[in-house]
């Protein structure tokens, strides 16, 4: 799937990984799409619900290696 940016938080901590994200979020368009590499645990299970409570439609998690990908669309 293309996507309009993509954004690797592997490297970051919760609360770090959301924060990551909702930046690179706030820099996009409305409709627009991004790719988010993640880890498990914490990341995998906080991010996309913070996501969605600010009305952001997530995908399904998909494995790539030992990390996540998501795609986020921006309202």
């Amino acid at each position: 799937m293309n996507t309009d940016a993509f954004i690797d938080i592997t490297a970051d901590n919760c609360p770090m990984t959301f924060v990551r994200v909702k930046l690179k979020l706030e820099e996009m368009s409305s409709g627009q799409t991004l790719t988010v590499r993640l880890n498990g645990g914490e990341p995998i299970k906080n991010v996309p619900i913070s996501l969605q409570d600010e009305n952001y439609t997530v995908s399904k998690p998909r494995a790539d290696g030992n990390c996540f990908l998501l795609t986020v669309k921006k309202p």
